[in-house]
């Protein structure tokens, strides 16, 4: 993975400031163009495509609304990284092909710090401090369903898979 600016943020950062409710209706461009305004209002207009979202503890609460990780995605963030997640939050993040990793030591991280995220190994690599820190490994069916691009294009590949061999099952 490509190495990008850290964008840190704290605990409880919950559904509604990544996806506010008053643009649901709006569609996903401009959903993002308000994701974690309430919190760092210059983040849509200044998140580059590769840089990382990190949490505290409790990332992702709140209601289970997808286009949370979805505005996230949209705005080229390439990975997310938190003391924890929100169990909804998180599988919704690895469904829409957004890598979210448990990391204790997220904490480490400071705020414009260049990162590299690597996922299937469970490190990250602080490019401005030259710390590796450890973190929980995305299991190796939840990798191949984000290099995929996520749940749905996963699901195709495996059906026109089967379609090929004549395999009955998923």
């Amino acid at each position: 993975m490509n190495s990008g600016r850290a964008w840190v943020f704290g605990d409880n950062v919950d559904t509604d400031v990544l996806a506010p409710g008053k643009y649901m209706k709006s569609g996903i461009d401009e959903m993002a163009r308000h994701c974690l305004e309430a919190v760092e209002p210059g983040f849509a207009g200044s998140v580059r495509s590769g840089d990382v979202v990190v949490g505290r503890r409790n990332f992702g609460t709140g209601s289970s609304r997808e286009q949370a990780p979805q505005a996230l995605k949209h705005l080229g963030v390439a990975a997310l990284v938190a003391e924890s997640f929100a169990g909804l939050f998180y599988r919704n993040a690895l469904n829409l092909g957004l890598p979210a990793v448990v990391c204790a030591d997220a904490g480490r991280i400071r705020d414009g710090d260049r990162v590299r995220v690597d996922p299937e190994a469970g490190r990250i690599e602080n490019l401005s401090t030259g710390q590796t820190l450890a973190c929980e490994p995305i299991p190796a069916h939840l990798m191949q369903m984000l290099r995929d691009g996520g749940l749905m294009p996963h699901l195709e590949k495996r059906l026109a898979r089967q379609r090929e061999t004549g395999e009955s099952r998923l």
